[in-house]
């Protein structure tokens, strides 16, 4: 036992501790007695909760100006325009566009050469494009940490186009009217409203509505359905927002045939309905699944484009006004599992066609489409490989159309822009082999005004890509692909020639993306891509040279 001296100098640290304590909570006890008399000395009301309070640190603050979008600005939804919860963002865009191309021409009946005597005439191509677009969106609510309670967007975009070609019907089915065009237009790409209905949870996952023209991509790369479209769609969110779901119902409207627009609300006869569902961290975290249906009513009707040239039904066989109506039921995914990156979908359709030209018959429809890329990230550089098969059509007279074909496409998949094949579309005796910014070699007439078309050749695509970011500003992606018809027994039905291999050709190109700011306000694209005709090829197009694509690209936003 320790003596009672050595106990002391603890004791008396102890008393002056519980002394301490005491004289905190007499003091606390005191403040708080006292700031309940003075509470309007230490809260004051404020007017206006945006302007008349500066965040610290107040050193850095700088005062906004109406043209400066990287400060403080009114036009940008930094400060609410009426009360203290309604706010406008303006947004002002210029996208400019030059593409030069070459690829297989008709020469048609008035050849620009009057020696030519082939089937294919000149094949160069110049088209110049301006976009001017001007958004107005205006919303009500704290958006940063609930949905808004309302919302109202508009988008209006103009157009200046010009073509330059070196045959005379390219451009209009007048050949009088030379081998240049150009064309304006006035569209809207949004003009919507949007209303949040109801919260489902205590977490904000919520139910809304958006009615008007709107954007919409049915999955993650834009394999079935990508547009700007009148619509009503219902979305919302479920399980703190680890699902998400869309319901969406579009009475199409029609396209302006040079800018790819839409029409001031002119009938496409056309409906479209599409279900899907998003859910993440599906098997995985990091990995999210969805599950798709859509519905394409496309109606019978007569259409001949601004040029004259015939797009529904399609110069192709038995050209009759005829009704689509094709059900696509989807997976798709994308994420990660570990290091590797991953995104695939799947599609089944089925349906009817109710007088295919190609075939001379109502058809049933039976056809798939699969997709995959996989990559890995080693720092700043991604590599990838990817694959890509749409089924085709093994018999174009019988009673089935097994030729898959999408109802709007727009795919960023195997180079995207920076692909020939996905890039330019390549036409065919009034059709399209390909569409521009498709992969399906579908031989409908247009993909922006004309219908699908399930009896074709089909696709299987091998792509090789190397995506650098070489420098903040810069990145580049390299890319290669082998294409492939998967059966040519349509195509030699349709040309009346026989045999057509199987063998499309080699697809290689590169694509810079420079932001010099490190942001969107400025954005330069350079692509040159070209395509290397294999036997198919050569047997559709006497033989092509190389086919290739130049193009630049300068967006202006603010």
């Amino acid at each position: 036992m320790k003596p009672a001296g050595a106990r002391l100098p603890v004791l008396v640290l102890a008393l002056m501790l519980y002394h301490q304590a005491g004289t905190s909570q007499d003091t606390t006890a005191a403040s708080a007695a006292s700031g309940a008399g003075d509470s309007l000395e230490h809260f004051q009301p404020l007017p206006d909760r945006w302007r008349d309070i500066t965040p610290p640190p107040y050193e850095l603050n700088v005062d906004g100006r109406w043209y400066d979008p990287y400060n403080q600005n009114v036009l940008k939804g930094d400060f609410p325009i009426i009360g203290q919860n309604t706010f406008m963002v303006l947004t002002a865009a210029a996208d400019n566009l030059a593409e030069g191309a070459r690829t297989p021409s008709p020469s048609g009946v008035s050849t620009l050469d009057p020696v030519s005597q082939t089937f294919f005439g000149e094949s160069e191509r110049l088209f110049l494009n301006s976009y001017l677009k001007l958004g107005l969106e205006f919303y009500h609510g704290d958006a940063a940490f609930r949905p808004r309670d309302w919302e109202i967007k508009v988008s209006s975009v103009f157009s200046i186009n010009y073509i330059s070609t070196g045959e005379n019907n390219l451009v209009s089915i007048n050949v009088r009217k030379g081998e240049t065009r150009e064309d304006t237009h006035f569209g809207f790409q949004e003009l919507s409203v949007e209303k949040h209905l109801f919260d489902v949870s205590d977490r904000y996952d919520f139910v809304s509505l958006r009615a008007g023209i709107q954007p919409f991509r049915s999955d993650f790369r834009g394999f079935v359905f990508s547009d700007f479209n009148l619509g009503a769609r219902v979305f919302g969110t479920l399980n703190s927002n680890r699902i998400q779901y869309n319901l969406i119902f579009l009475p199409m409207l029609e396209k302006d045939t040079n800018s790819e627009l839409n029409t001031v609300f002119e009938d496409r006869f056309q409906n479209v309905f599409i279900a899907n569902l998003f859910v993440q961290d599906w098997i995985e975290p990091g990995y999210t699944s969805q599950f798709s249906f859509h519905f394409n009513h496309d109606k019978p009707s007569v259409r001949f484009d601004e040029n004259g040239f015939p797009v529904r039904p399609a110069l192709a066989g038995d050209a009759k006004p005829h009704e689509v109506k094709a059900y696509y039921l989807g997976w798709t995914g994308d994420g990660h599992f570990g290091r590797l990156n991953i995104s695939h979908a799947f599609y089944q359709v089925f349906g009817e066609d109710g007088l295919n030209p190609l075939a001379g018959k109502p058809v049933d429809l039976n056809a798939q489409m699969a997709a995959i890329e996989v990559s890995v990230d080693e720092d700043w550089m991604r590599f990838r490989g990817s694959a890509f098969w749409s089924s085709g059509d093994q018999d174009p007279v019988d009673d089935t159309g097994e030729g898959f074909d999408a109802i709007f496409d727009q795919p960023v998949f195997a180079g995207g822009q920076f692909s020939y094949w996905n890039s330019q579309g390549i036409r065919l005796l009034g059709v399209g082999l390909v569409q521009k910014q498709s992969l399906i070699p579908s031989l409908r007439s247009s993909k922006i005004q004309g219908q699908a078309n399930f009896v074709n050749p089909g696709l299987w695509l091998f792509n090789l890509g190397y995506d650098a970011e070489v420098l903040p500003e810069l990145k580049v992606a390299l890319n290669v692909s082998y294409l492939r018809f998967a059966y040519t027994a349509s195509l030699e039905e349709f040309v009346n020639q026989r045999p057509i291999r199987n063998d499309i050709g080699i697809d290689y190109g590169i694509g810079f993306t420079y932001r010099p700011l490190l942001n969107n306000n400025l954005i330069l694209v350079l692509g040159i891509a070209a395509l290397t005709p294999l036997d198919g090829l050569k047997d559709l197009y006497e033989s092509p040279g190389t086919l290739f694509s130049a193009v630049t690209s300068l967006i202006l936003t603010y």
